[in-house]
């Protein structure tokens, strides 16, 4: 612990009202048992979960874990933010926003609705669907408010023909009780999301493409198998996904929507180095052929892969009270970014989504580009062949049906 490569790889040495603070020095309080001083500090909650401490680590010490005790030792009513009281909305109402079970299907047939009237002729999104080969968690920021980010996905959906389903309860994308090292809640939000792919015979559920979501799902089912092996259910990577649909034929592409701007790619922390780590495999090249599928001028960020920077708001910095602390996390990224050029980041996360659209240029002025999802590049290269008429009657005629008995009005009237 003298080495202080951690320190030198770990973007939040010396942070805002956090100077004098590492993580060499917070390993080395922790070895003379000072644990409740650095458990009562801001440090554990500043920690982005990124990896690179451990990455850069010659002796193997696993310091994201040590990090996520921290946050478990502290007591709950101290938890910085709104992410403790986000978790319970989502253990008792499914999300973590408490959007109310008739708001989100309201707005998912009202969209859906929507979506079948521009491009998608007989477009719905079908709530509880029994044997679907696709389960897909929403997110609720974009069920609250970012409405039309839900399109990209149900667009792939619609072009795929795929035969996939969302839950109407318990439904949320994002896991807060990873970000607070609330380990029951780990396992009760990922035990939630296996009994409903067994009650309702899913084939495959793809893992919320948030990546603490993602991460915290797959820790959870981690530690449900390990009591019951009962609880082992199939489920694929949102990369998986989409590489597996190009490869077989079942979506084209049309790189020329794309023409006249550079792409670049940020490499998500949780779905890349800690999910290598921890599970012994990460999402480098998947990314990396769909981007080619879609766009012909790309451009590396430097480093990459394993050695990339995290973009300053995992471990829950993005809703947190530490802007200014999050914003100098990201210092890596947005030089990474500037030094490579690109016109647009891609990213596959929701979180890097807002931290490297918003909060990076509110404080870095310079820097100028577009953020796009993965999902979002598909979806805009898609070339999509409606369905026929008869089936576009049928899919009316299911929706129709499915809205019918949920009690819901597609065209929003009481």
């Amino acid at each position: 612990m003298a080495c202080g490569a951690c320190s030198s790889g770990c973007p939040t040495t010396n942070a805002p009202d956090n100077e004098g603070w590492n993580i060499r020095k917070v390993l080395r309080r922790l070895a003379y048992g000072t644990v409740a001083e650095v458990m009562n500090s801001n440090f554990p909650w500043l920690c982005a979960g990124c990896g690179r401490c451990s990455y850069a680590c010659p002796m193997g010490i696993d310091i994201v874990p040590v990090m996520l005790h921290m946050k478990h030792l502290r007591p709950r009513d101290q938890i910085p933010g709104t992410l403790h009281k986000g978790f319970l909305n989502n253990l008792n109402s499914g999300n973590n926003l408490a959007i109310s079970r008739d708001d989100y299907l309201q707005g998912m047939a009202e969209l859906g609705q929507q979506l079948a009237g521009e491009d998608c002729p007989g477009f719905f999104v079908p709530v509880d669907r029994q044997g679907a080969d696709i389960l897909f968690f929403p997110n609720s920021k974009e069920v609250f408010g970012d409405f039309e980010d839900q399109f990209w996905w149900w667009k792939i959906f619609y072009a795929a023909h795929e035969n996939w389903t969302v839950p109407s309860e318990g439904w949320e994308a994002v896991d807060w009780a990873l970000f607070t090292g609330n380990y029951e809640g780990i396992r009760a939000l990922a035990e939630r999301k296996i009994e409903y792919v067994k009650a309702h015979g899913i084939k495959r559920m793809i893992m919320p493409d948030c990546g603490g979501g993602s991460y915290g799902c797959r820790t959870g089912m981690k530690s449900c198998i390990e009591l019951n092996k009962e609880n082992r259910v199939n489920f694929i990577y949102l990369y998986e996904y989409l590489q597996e649909i190009i490869q077989q034929g079942r979506i084209r592409l049309d790189k020329s929507v794309h023409a006249g701007k550079r792409f670049t790619w940020h490499d998500s922390c949780k779905h890349g180095r800690e999910l290598l780590k921890h599970y012994g495999q990460a999402f480098f090249d998947e990314p990396r052929f769909i981007l080619s599928q879609c766009v012909d001028d790309f451009v590396e960020m430097t480093p990459t892969r394993e050695a990339n920077y995290c973009c300053g708001a995992g471990g829950g910095n993005w809703p947190m009270p530490f802007e200014k602390q999050s914003a100098f996390h990201g210092r890596y990224k947005a030089d990474q970014i500037r030094r490579c050029g690109a016109d647009v980041v891609v990213v596959g996360c929701s979180n890097c989504r807002d931290q490297i659209m918003k909060r990076l240029p509110k404080y870095y002025k310079d820097l100028k580009y577009e953020v796009k999802y993965l999902w979002q590049v598909v979806a805009e290269a898609l070339i999509i062949e409606p369905q026929t008429d008869d089936e576009a009657t049928q899919m009316a005629e299911s929706a129709s049906a499915q809205w019918e008995a949920f009690g819901i009005n597609p065209d929003g009237e009481l």
